[in-house]
């Protein structure tokens, strides 16, 4: 009988000694999706100011684009300011000039677009990164669990 008693608490304590593990574990788990949860706001936060900056950038440059071709739209009912525009093409004492000014407006205008596009691609792959590494937590979370 005495045996019997010892076996069980013996048995008993090996299952403490699990569920302790399974415990730390499952804590473990915890704190690291907390953290690929942060990183993941972080970088998505980081590429939407990124995004913004780009897409200003963008904005301006389609505008001073726009007013190079002397067909900049009315905003906000204030009509455009012709006598703008035409100082800044006298300063352009040339065809060749004006065409460069807009050659280089139009580049940068695709490099911005390019940078935006690859910005883009690099935040869907680092959602996709960390959407995998954190449902890789969960699922390890679901099976202690289970």
């Amino acid at each position: 009988m005495t045996h019997d008693v010892s076996q069980w608490l013996t048995e008993i304590k090996a299952l403490r000694q699990q569920l302790a593990e399974a415990q730390q574990d499952r804590e473990q788990a915890y704190t690291s999706a907390a953290n690929w949860q942060r990183l993941y706001e972080t970088e998505a936060q980081q590429r939407r100011q990124e995004a913004a900056r780009t897409r200003q950038t963008i904005a301006d440059l389609t505008q001073e684009l726009q007013q190079l071709k002397g067909t900049l739209p009315l905003e906000e009912g204030i009509p455009t300011d012709a006598s703008a525009i035409q100082a800044e093409v006298e300063k352009l004492q040339t065809v060749t000039a004006l065409q460069q000014k807009l050659l280089e407006a139009l580049t940068e205008r695709d490099r911005l677009a390019q940078a935006l596009k690859l910005e883009q691609a690099n935040h869907a792959q680092t959602r996709k990164g960390l959407t995998t590494a954190l449902g890789d937590a969960i699922d390890m979370l679901s099976k202690e669990k289970g």
